[in-house]
């Protein structure tokens, strides 16, 4: 083992990892200690962050997008059209929740017909280059684990139509996973437990992987961020882009209006004075069920994890860190006699990077409303809330074919 490394395993005091500091280790494993960012294990005993003011946020509704949709429209086609748009998917998860051991995009959703999710988002941004006569630049994010399979059905595909050339690829970053005392799992003998640093972390692997600085030079200025889950919405939508454009903002977000008070969505708002998310568990009894004076929910404007910025204004932020979230999870991992254990309570901590996060970063944010029913469909669970089953619904009554 390198010296380098064994320094570290002995500073951070690891109780699994100090039995291999005299040995030969894999090299696989030795190329992971290396590269690992140590600093996240700092993190388990730093202070809990402490949010500060929250504040009710106005949103540009529905019916105000409506009646100025013509000349969004036109704004936002200008610079679809001038090359200044591009579209980032997060793919790094898995369809685990849904019985499925691969990348969640290659779910089938149809019922009569394949449908992939893929294919349904791709269709949905093919929408857009269609009407603009332009292909959009897309930059697919996939993690170590489905990586390889992503990008050869991609290929197996044949992009599902959209033009290769306008498509790239890029891993996302991964943090080690942790015991609550700071000790490094191990996945296998070879390997440490790591997971994908959290929605948050987009960025930070797209400077890496040299994409953005490739999409500054096909002139690109706007990025939007669209998970893979949510098969209804619309990307690099003209309206959207052109609203923010229009009203001079730094960053804007899709948002729904909330089902129920209770509904598990974060909701976008302002934090001292600046715009923010809160989480649907952060929410106060009275934050929850606060009313306007017309009735309505003060914090009413759930996220859909569909947002724009400027990509300017992510080179700026970077410099500041974003905030590491520390998440307990129950984490697979072999013990000091090389057995496998599958907990059934939480016994460690994942490290993530938040999107809502790089949101608070920004000068300002629009909150565009959308019409949920038409753009939020999302997939979390095979069944039941928010499940393959609801959105195969809402496909359906936007005239997709299943």
């Amino acid at each position: 083992m390198k010296e380098e490394i064994a320094k570290k395993i002995q500073e951070t005091n690891q109780k699994y990892l100090g039995k291999l500091v005299n040995q030969e280790i894999p090299q696989k494993l030795e190329k992971q200690l290396k590269d690992m960012d140590w600093s996240y294990l700092d993190l388990i005993h730093r202070k809990k962050h402490e949010r500060g003011t929250f504040e009710p946020l106005k949103a540009t509704e529905i019916s105000e997008i409506k009646q100025r949709e013509t000349e969004f429209r036109k704004a936002g086609l200008d610079a679809i059209r001038a090359g200044k748009v591009g579209a980032i998917l997060l793919a790094g998860g898995q369809g685990t929740r849904l019985g499925f051991d691969k990348a969640k995009g290659m779910f089938n959703i149809g019922v009569n017909r394949t449908l992939y999710i893929f294919e349904q988002l791709i269709a949905n941004l093919m929408d857009v280059t269609n009407e603009a006569g332009t292909w959009i630049p897309l930059y697919i994010m996939t993690s170590e684990k489905n990586n390889d399979d992503t990008v050869k059905f991609f290929e197996e595909m044949n992009y599902f139509g959209y033009d290769k050339n306008y498509v790239d690829f890029f891993v996302q970053e991964m943090a080690p996973a942790a015991s609550f005392d700071g000790k490094i799992f191990l996945e296998d003998k070879d390997r440490i437990s790591t997971s994908p640093n959290g929605n948050g972390g987009w960025f930070i692997s797209f400077v890496k992987a040299g994409l953005c600085e490739k999409a500054k030079k096909a002139g690109v200025e706007y990025i939007n961020i669209f998970a893979v889950d949510n098969v209804c919405q619309r990307m690099a939508d003209p309206c959207f882009v052109g609203a923010m454009i229009d009203g001079g903002y730094r960053s804007a977000a899709k948002v729904v209006s909330k089902a129920t008070p209770e509904e598990k969505v974060g909701v976008l708002c302002l934090e001292d004075g600046k715009p923010s998310i809160v989480e649907y568990y952060e929410l106060t009894e009275d934050m929850r069920y606060q009313t306007k004076a017309d009735g309505e929910l003060a914090y009413k404007y759930g996220v859909i994890l569909n947002y724009l910025f400027n990509i300017e204004d992510l080179e700026k932020n970077m410099k500041n860190n974003l905030s590491v979230h520390i998440v307990k999870k129950k984490i697979a991992h072999i013990d000091e006699n090389g057995n496998a254990v599958k907990p059934e309570t939480e016994n460690g901590f994942k490290f993530e990077t938040l999107v809502l996060d790089m949101v608070h970063m920004m000068d300002n944010c629009l909150a565009y409303e959308v019409v949920r029913e038409k753009e939020f469909a999302p997939i979390k669970n095979k069944t039941g809330v928010d499940s393959v089953e609801s959105a195969r619904e809402l496909l359906k009554l936007n005239g997709v074919t299943l």
